[in-house]
C-alpha cells in the first residue's frame, strides 16, 4: 500500500492500467466543463478590500446611510472644432442624446446637461462648459450596481455612438465603458499569448526532444490541466469572490508548469530507456526520481503562491487560487496521465523517429556518458566555472546586482485609461483632461459623520469646502446630506489623474491636515474615500503585507528544502540565488517601464509607475517557479553524489544531465510569459516581461554559473545537516535506487 502511494508507486500504477487513467481524465474533462460553462457568472471585475482601511469605513457608511450601493456613473463628452455650446446645431446633439439615453430607463437611472442646469439656475452649471465652449459633459448614472450596468454595455454605447453628427463628435467615459475597454483587451490579449506562446513552446518542445509524438504530450497536458482547473475555479468561485484575472492567471500558470513538468518526467523516461531499462522500469525509475522532484517542486511553488493569500484583497487572493489550483492539477495529471500516456506509446513516443534500445546501443550511451561529462557546451561551460569558481561567482554577482540597482528608484502605482490603446474612450478621457477636470470621473468623497445641523459640523462643512477651493487642486464642491441629517458627503473632482502619485499626496494631505483642521474641535468622525484614497489604502496594504508575506514564503521554502535535500546549506543557498533573480526582474522592470530604456525597441510602454501589485506578485510566482529548477538540479546533483560521495563530479553529472532540459523549459516559460508582454495592457506586458526576464535569468546565470561555482567552493560542506537536525524526516527528492547501473559510473576529476 505504501508503494503504491509513492511517486514510483503511482507511475508503475498508472502504466499498469493507462485506459483506465486516461478515462478518469477524460471524466474530469467533461465535468469540469459543465462547470466551467458558468465561470463567467461567479468572476467579479472589482477588487475588493478584505479588511476595513478608511476609503472603505467611508464607503461602507456612504452605501448604508445615504446612496446605496456605489452608482455607476459615465461622462459624455460632446465636443466640437467648429461649433459652440452656444450654436442650435450644437445644442440639438446635446438634447437628442440626454432624451434617448433618459428613454432608456433599463439602462440609465439619471442624465443631465448643461442647457437643463443652466435653465434651472444651477450654480454648476457653468463647470459643465470647457473655456472655449468648445465642449459639454453630460454627467450619467447607471441603472444597478456594476455587474447590472454590464449587461447593458452593448445598448448604451450603441445609444452613445449614434449620436455623433458632422463636426460634432460624442463620446463616453466612466465606470462602465473603461471597464468594458480593459475587459476586452485583456481577452485579446489572453487569446494573443496563447497564439504566440503555444506554437514557440511546440517548436522548443520538439528542439529539445527531436520528436514530433514527445512534443505533443506536454502541450495536451498543459491544456487539460487548465481545462479542469477552470471548472474548479468556477466551483470555488460560488464560495468565494474571485477576479476575472484568474482565467490569465490559471493559463499562464497551467502553460509554464504542465508543460515543464511532464517534460522533465517524459525526458528521465526516455533517457532511462537509453539506458537500458525496460518500458515500465523506466517509467517506475522516472516516477521515482523526476516525479518525486516534481512533487516537491509544486509544493515549493504552491508555498510561494500561497503567500498572496495573506493579503486581504480579493485580487491578490484570486491570483492566488489560480494558480494553486492549475499548479495542483498539473502536479496530479504528471504523476498518473504522463506514465499512462508513456505506457500506452512506449516507443512511438519517438516518432517520426525510431530508436531500438538494444545492447550496443545502451554500451554506446554509457561511454558516451562517461567520457563527456565534462565536455560539450555545457559540460565546458561546468569545467570553466569549477575551475575558477570566485571569478564565475564575482562576475554573476556584478551582473545581477547591476541589474537589480535601477530597482531603488520605483515609484508603484496603477495604470489608468491613459495606458490604453488609442480609442473613443482614451479619447473622451484626454478631451476630459484637457478641458475639464479629469477627477470628475472618481471626486473625491470626504465622509462627515455627524449631525449636520450641529453648529461645529455645520462651520468644519463650511470651512472644508473653502478650503478645497482654495486649494487650487479642486474643482467645484458638492455637500449632500441624508434624510436623518447625520451623514454628509463632500464630493469635489480633483484636477490631477486619479492614479497619478500627486493623486495620492492630495488624498495624504486631506487625512492629515485639510480634513482634520477643518473638524477640529467637534464631535464628527470622518472618512477620505473614492478611487484615489482606494488605491493609496492599497498601496499602504502592499508596504505593511510585503516584509510577512517574504517571511512566510522564505521560512517555508528553508524548511520545505531542508526536509528535500537533508542540508541546511542547499536551502539557504536556493534562497539567496532565487532573490537574486527576483532583484534583477525587479531592476529591469523599472529601467525598461519606468526609465523607458529599450521600451520602444521591445514594443513596451513607458509610463510613470510600475503596477502596485506586481512587486509582490512576481515575488511569489518567480520564487516558486525559479525553485522548479533548483530542485530538479540539485536532485540530480544528489543522487549522483549518493551514489559516488564525489561532489564534483556530481555536480557536472547533474548539470550535464539537466542542463539541455532545464534550459527548454526554461525557453517555453520565456516564450510563454512573453506572449502575455505582447498585448497591449501595460500591466500584462509589465507582468508578462518580469516573469520572462526572471526565468531566463534563473536558468542561464543562476543555474549555469551561481550554482556549479558555489557547489564547487562549498564542496561536502553543500550537505552539511546539523545534528541537531538530524530527527528531521528524510524525504529526498531523488528517490530509489535505479533499477539499472548508474550510466556515469565514477570518474576521477580531482574532486574535493
Amino acid at each position: 500500500m505504501a508503494k503504491l502511494f509513492s511517486t514510483s508507486g503511482m507511475a508503475s500504477a498508472s502504466a499498469r492500467h493507462p485506459w483506465r487513467v486516461v478515462i478518469v481524465w477524460v471524466m474530469l474533462l467533461v465535468l469540469a466543463g459543465v462547470a466551467a460553462s458558468g465561470l463567467g457568472d461567479v468572476l467579479t471585475t472589482e477588487s475588493n478590500f478584505l479588511n476595513k482601511p478608511e476609503s472603505v469605513r467611508g464607503d461602507n457608511l456612504l452605501e448604508e446611510r445615504l446612496r446605496g450601493p456605489h452608482p455607476i456613473t459615465e461622462t459624455i463628452v460632446i465636443r466640437s472644432a467648429d461649433a459652440t455650446v452656444d450654436d442650435a446645431a450644437f445644442q440639438q446633439v446635446v438634447e437628442k442624446t440626454t432624451a434617448d439615453l433618459r428613454a432608456a430607463t433599463d439602462v440609465v437611472s439619471s442624465i443631465g446637461n448643461y442647457y437643463e442646469a443652466s435653465a434651472a439656475g444651477s450654480a454648476n452649471a457653468q463647470a459643465m462648459v470647457s473655456a472655449d465652449r468648445h465642449a459639454t459633459i453630460v454627467p450619467v448614472t447607471l441603472v444597478g450596481e456594476l455587474e447590472d450596468a454590464e449587461k447593458n454595455t452593448d445598448e448604451y454605447l450603441a445609444i452613445v455612438a449614434a449620436h455623433s453628427a458632422p463636426g460634432i463628435e460624442v463620446r463616453t467615459v466612466g465606470d462602465l465603458s473603461i471597464n468594458d475597454a480593459f475587459n476586452s483587451i485583456a481577452e485579446k490579449d489572453l487569446q494573443q499569448a496563447e497564439v504566440l506562446g503555444m506554437p514557440i513552446a511546440l517548436i522548443i518542445l520538439v528542439v529539445v526532444f527531436g520528436a514530433l509524438v514527445a512534443a505533443g504530450v506536454p502541450i495536451i497536458l498543459a491544456l487539460v490541466a487548465i481545462a479542469v482547473s477552470l471548472g474548479l475555479t468556477a466551483i470555488v468561485g460560488r464560495a468565494f469572490e474571485l477576479s476575472f484575472f484568474v482565467t490569465n492567471m490559471i493559463t499562464m500558470i497551467g502553460l509554464a508548469v504542465g508543460i515543464d513538468y511532464s517534460l522533465f518526467i517524459i525526458e528521465r523516461y526516455r533517457e532511462e530507456r537509453r539506458h537500458g531499462a525496460s518500458k515500465h522500469d523506466a517509467i517506475a525509475i522516472a516516477g521515482g526520481t523526476a516525479s518525486k522532484a516534481v512533487v516537491f517542486s509544486g509544493m515549493t511553488v504552491v508555498l510561494a503562491l500561497m503567500g498572496m493569500f495573506l493579503i486581504p484583497t480579493t485580487i491578490f487572493r484570486s491570483l492566488g487560487a489560480g494558480a494553486v489550483i492549475v499548479v495542483l492539477v498539473s502536479v496530479a495529471a504528471t504523476l498518473t496521465l504522463i506514465p499512462a500516456s508513456l505506457s500506452l506509446l512506449g516507443d512511438k513516443l519517438d516518432w517520426p523517429r525510431r530508436r531500438k534500445y538494444d545492447e550496443a546501443m545502451v554500451a554506446r550511451q554509457r561511454a558516451y556518458d562517461s567520457e563527456t561529462i565534462h565536455r560539450g557546451f555545457w559540460g565546458t561551460i561546468t569545467r570553466v566555472v569549477m575551475n575558477h569558481p570566485v571569478m564565475a561567482i564575482a562576475l554573476a554577482l556584478t551582473i545581477l546586482l547591476g541589474a537589480a540597482l535601477p530597482y531603488t528608484d520605483i515609484n508603484t502605482g496603477f495604470a489608468g485609461v491613459e495606458s490604453l490603446p488609442e480609442s473613443n474612450v482614451k479619447t473622451a478621457y484626454q478631451e476630459l483632461q484637457r478641458d475639464f477636470y479629469v477627477g470628475v470621473l472618481t471626486p473625491v468623497e470626504i465622509v462627515v459623520d455627524g449631525q449636520a445641523t450641529d453648529p461645529g459640523i455645520k462651520t468644519g462643512i463650511d470651512t472644508l469646502v473653502g478650503k478645497l477651493g482654495e486649494t487650487g487642486e479642486f474643482g467645484p464642491a458638492t455637500v449632500t446630506t441624508n434624510d436623518a441629517g447625520d451623514l454628509t458627503l463632500v464630493s469635489a473632482p480633483m484636477s490631477v489623474d486619479t492614479n497619478s502619485e500627486a493623486a495620492y499626496a492630495t488624498v495624504e494631505k486631506l487625512r492629515s491636515d485639510i480634513v482634520p483642521s477643518s473638524f477640529r474641535n467637534t464631535s464628527a468622525r470622518t472618512y477620505v474615500t473614492g478611487m484615489s484614497a482606494f488605491n493609496a489604502d492599497f498601496n499602504s496594504l502592499i508596504d505593511d503585507y510585503t516584509p510577512i508575506v517574504f517571511a512566510f514564503v522564505l521560512g517555508l521554502s528553508l524548511v520545505l528544502l531542508t526536509l528535500a535535500f537533508r542540508s541546511i546549506v542547499v536551502p539557504i543557498k536556493a534562497i539567496v540565488m532565487n532573490l537574486l533573480s527576483v532583484g534583477a526582474a525587479y531592476g529591469l522592470l523599472v529601467a525598461v517601464f519606468q526609465k523607458g530604456f529599450g521600451a520602444d525597441l521591445l514594443g513596451f510602454q513607458q509610463v510613470p509607475t510600475i503596477e502596485s501589485w506586481l512587486p509582490i506578485f512576481l515575488f511569489c510566482v518567480l520564487f516558486g517557479l525559479s525553485m522548479d529548477y533548483h530542485v530538479f538540479l540539485l536532485s540530480r546533483i544528489r543522487e549522483h553524489y549518493d551514489q559516488t560521495g564525489e561532489n564534483r563530479e556530481s555536480v557536472a553529472v547533474g548539470l550535464q544531465a539537466t542542463a539541455k532540459i532545464i534550459t527548454g523549459a526554461a525557453l517555453i516559460m520565456v516564450a510563454v510569459f512573453s506572449g502575455f508582454a505582447s498585448g497591449n495592457l501595460v500591466m500584462m506586458q509589465q507582468m508578462g516581461f518580469g516573469l520572462a526576464v526572471a526565468v531566463l535569468i534563473d536558468a542561464t546565470i543562476v543555474r549555469s554559473i551561481l550554482v556549479p561555482a558555489s557547489m564547487r567552493l562549498l564542496g561536502k560542506w553543500n550537505w552539511y545537516m546539523p545534528t541537531w537536525l538530524h530527527w528531521l524526516p528524510d524525504l529526498r527528492v531523488e528517490g530509489a535506487e535505479s533499477h539499472v547501473q548508474p550510466a556515469y559510473a565514477t570518474v576521477s576529476s580531482g574532486d574535493d
